[in-house]
């Protein structure tokens, strides 16, 4: 493992980097964060998998005991999903972690800026953060879409996340200069669903059409990110009407206790797992590992390039 004060990358990684083999990064809230343990780590151990049967090397990126982890051992894996009470960390506190020897799982904006850090173009996630409902008056505008606007790495998720104002966020995106390319279809997709009632900004239907867009971006001198929406498989959506519903009622809850800040999207997402009897954690981990093959895909079509 190749290591300076603050950054550990590992091995596999280092490894394929310096030989320009594809990688793909993958953030770890999703693991301290997303789901309990033992699911957590076998959830990550499975995407890591895929990544791997695609031809690519995984690195799971996360903050542990101060150190930033580029790429995780199935030790380190599985210390980070047991870990107690982990930091959730983004731009503003990503360094501070690593100061004061936290652990922590990052967002996608403190995945990006380690993917970038380490030479890795695509990162693999479940939804991005956006603009919250009601954040005229809340203020509520994730990090991820200002990270997207300014770190040259492209995410690939299943859209915003379908409790925001999916609206707005495309909105800001659109804004902040941020190509938003839906993966084989005219509509964006809301996360748990294939469709939402917004058209796709822009439309590319292979991972070779993808990797020769950002190429040239490249070229041109266009910094900042991009982001891909990859559909959840047919076979495993859940309605958008029906999530409507649970996702109207968890906001109101949220509402009713005064969550507020980075505990709104935990709090929401919990309750709507409780609210669909645990449907929406299946279709979670579905809609992760079909990012993750698309993302593997990329980044090999990226390393032809």
């Amino acid at each position: 493992m190749r290591s300076n004060n603050i950054i550990d990358v590992h091995a596999p990684v280092a490894e394929a980097l310096a030989k320009g083999r594809p990688v793909v990064a993958l953030e770890s809230t999703i693991i301290t964060h997303g789901m309990p343990w033992p699911r957590n780590n076998e959830m990550a151990g499975d995407v890591e998998a895929l990544i791997r049967e695609e031809g690519a090397v995984p690195a799971t990126i996360a903050v542990i005991d101060g150190r930033l982890k580029i790429g995780l051992s199935d030790q380190e894996r599985e210390k980070l999903a047991q870990a107690k009470d982990p930091m959730k960390l983004s731009r503003a506190d990503l360094a501070f972690a690593i100061a004061e020897g936290k652990s922590g799982g990052t967002t996608v904006a403190a995945t990006m800026i380690a993917a970038r850090m380490a030479g890795i173009a695509v990162f693999a996630t479940g939804g991005i953060g956006g603009v919250h409902k009601g954040a005229e008056t809340s203020f509520d505008i994730s990090a991820d879409l200002d990270e997207l606007a300014r770190t040259p790495v492209i995410v690939v998720s299943a859209g915003p996340k379908a409790i925001l104002d999916t609206e707005k966020t495309l909105e800001v995106l659109e804004t902040r200069g941020v190509p938003v390319i839906a993966y084989g279809t005219d509509t964006m997709p809301a996360f748990w669903s294939r469709n939402s009632p917004y058209p796709a900004p822009l439309r590319l239907d292979t991972a070779a059409a993808i990797a020769r867009f950002q190429a040239t971006r490249t070229a041109l001198g266009i910094d900042g990110g991009m982001l891909i929406a990859n559909p959840v498989p047919a076979e495993e959506e859940i309605a958008a009407d029906v999530m409507a519903g649970h996702i109207a009622t968890a906001q109101r809850e949220a509402e009713e206790k005064g969550v507020s800040g980075k505990d709104v999207t935990p709090f929401l997402l919990a309750r709507i797992l409780e609210l669909t009897d645990g449907a929406s954690l299946v279709t979670n981990i579905a809609l992760v590992k079909n990012n993750a093959r698309l993302a593997a895909r990329i980044a090999t079509a990226l390393a032809a390039e």
